[in-house]
């Protein structure tokens, strides 16, 4: 898959999104270790994890937007991975997780929501549909209302039954 950054890298007081490369694993899978920790459903698996992160880091069926300042620290990240519904051929462009580090939740503009921009437009030059969703377990309405704002009513939702306390650690 081949993806022109300009088009995808919003650039808003100084932030960009940029394209993740193989360069940035470590990083990536820190992330995404805190990010799976936080929701709090089940333990991440590393092997499952880079599983889905290598290839969207070399461009193979997914991607990875990272935000930043121009030659700073990562502050967050998306990863994206094109996929098929289980019930069909044709692909979609699936939201893995959005994560932003805590220490730049608050900070304007929103990190997830600049993230989210980025997701949109790489679904909108992939010509694919975006299917993004809210796993959460902490501020998870607030979270829904920011999606809401930018994409429209939802389409379902999700529920968790038969999960222990362990399980929930966040709630």
């Amino acid at each position: 898959m081949n993806y022109d950054e300009d088009k995808a890298g919003d650039r808003k007081d100084n932030l960009i999104v940029r394209l993740g490369t193989p360069a940035d694993l470590d990083l990536v899978m820190k992330y995404a270790v805190e990010a799976i920790e936080e929701i709090g459903l089940v333990d991440p698996d590393a092997e499952r994890l880079l599983g889905d992160i290598w290839p969207a880091l070399n461009q193979d069926r997914g991607l990875i937007g990272i935000i930043c300042k121009p030659n700073g620290e990562p502050e967050g990240g998306v990863l994206l991975r094109i996929g098929k519904m289980w019930y069909s051929n044709q692909d979609v462009l699936e939201e893995r997780v959005i994560f932003v580090l805590p220490e730049f939740r608050a900070s304007k503009p929103s990190r997830a929501i600049e993230l989210l921009k980025f997701s949109k437009k790489a679904a909108e030059n992939l010509g694919l549909p975006l299917l993004i969703g809210v796993m959460s377990t902490v501020r998870t309405e607030a979270k829904v209302r920011m999606y809401e704002r930018q994409l429209g009513k939802p389409m379902g939702a999700v529920f968790l039954y038969n999960a222990g306390p362990d399980t929930l650690k966040g709630i």
